[in-house]
């Protein structure tokens, strides 16, 4: 479980084809901190360390994450939003982000509004998901709260310290991001379309 608070970035340093999955390997100030097993958050994705080697430390995307996930179009030098997972003994700073990619949005709109940043983004057609103004929305792993709420599109609104600290600056119209909706969204979203359905039978 994470909080959507990027505790830093990593740079992919090596990639690996491994079958049907990619072994990454990234560098990152708090390597030497991780430990073999460990839950760390790319993203917005859950991967698991499996190999640790100075300032550097190595995960694994199974194909089904790849299909999922934009990790697909990660190359040598791609810079990652990395979060270590929720201690229980401090603040919960974001929300509730269980690191499991729902789907992924398509950048379709930055504007530089004097120092902050106003970023669109285009969900898949027919999604599943839905974002409401106001509400918490999980991009690259970063938690923020949704600013405009249209049918299969929102925005949200960056300041500078997130912009600065994390890949969020990298962005390009165009680029594709990583999705987690809220959890209470989902949950409301999926009894609500049940009723429907059984309403229809």
């Amino acid at each position: 479980m994470f909080t959507g608070i990027i505790e830093g970035t990593g740079t992919v340093q090596k990639i690996e084809k491994n079958g049907s999955n990619i072994d990454f390997t990234l560098s990152c100030d708090f390597a030497n901190e991780l430990k073999i097993d460990q839950s760390l958050a790319h993203n917005g994705c859950c991967l698991t360390v499996v190999e640790i080697n100075g300032n550097q430390y190595k995960v694994t995307a199974i194909d089904e994450t790849l299909e999922k996930t934009s990790l697909k179009h990660w190359q040598n030098g791609t810079e990652v939003n990395l979060e270590r997972c929720l201690r229980f003994d401090g603040r919960l700073d974001g929300h509730i982000v269980q690191g499991h990619v729902d789907e992924t949005a398509l950048v379709t709109e930055i504007k530089n509004r004097d120092g902050s940043y106003f970023i669109s983004f285009k969900m898949k057609e027919n999604s599943d998901f839905l974002t409401v103004p106001q509400g918490s929305i999980t991009v690259n792993g970063i938690s923020l709260t949704v600013a405009e709420s249209l049918d299969e599109a929102f925005s949200v609104a960056i300041i500078p310290y997130t912009w600065d600290f994390t890949n969020m600056k990298h962005l390009k119209v165009g680029d594709e991001v990583n999705l987690e909706f809220d959890i209470i969204g989902k949950y409301i979203a999926k009894l609500v379309n049940k009723g429907n359905a059984a309403y229809k039978i």
